[in-house]
């Protein structure tokens, strides 16, 4: 994902990439380029940190499993916590997009 999107927008595609259910990083990584089509690419060197970091804040939990390939993988979930937040997180995205369409496309 290009460093020019709003800080916490990351966090933000994952918690909702997590509220259809656990994944693992790679999974959540391709639904995010897919969900957005292609237009978002998610590096691990952003994916992993900022998964571990919305575990340390409480708002996922992870598990170990196998994956689809019968690996061994780490899965990801979104926590009670974790469902509040991206309420908040969207309600406050939401918020954001109209003010700067206000002022990308003032009425005439």
């Amino acid at each position: 994902m290009q460093g020019e999107l709003l800080q916490g927008t990351l966090d933000l595609l994952i918690l909702k990439t997590l509220a259809v259910g656990a994944a693992h990083g790679h999974t959540i990584a391709h639904a995010i380029a897919q969900r957005s089509g292609d237009v978002l690419q998610v590096e691990h060197g952003s994916l992993y940190p900022a998964l571990h970091r919305l575990e340390d804040r409480g708002w996922i939990s992870s598990f170990w499993g196998t994956s689809e390939n019968n690996r061994r993988a780490r899965y990801y979930r979104l926590t009670p916590k974790g469902r509040g937040q991206l309420a908040t997180q969207t309600t406050r995205w939401d918020e954001i997009v109209h003010a700067i369409n206000r002022i990308l496309r003032p009425a005439e």
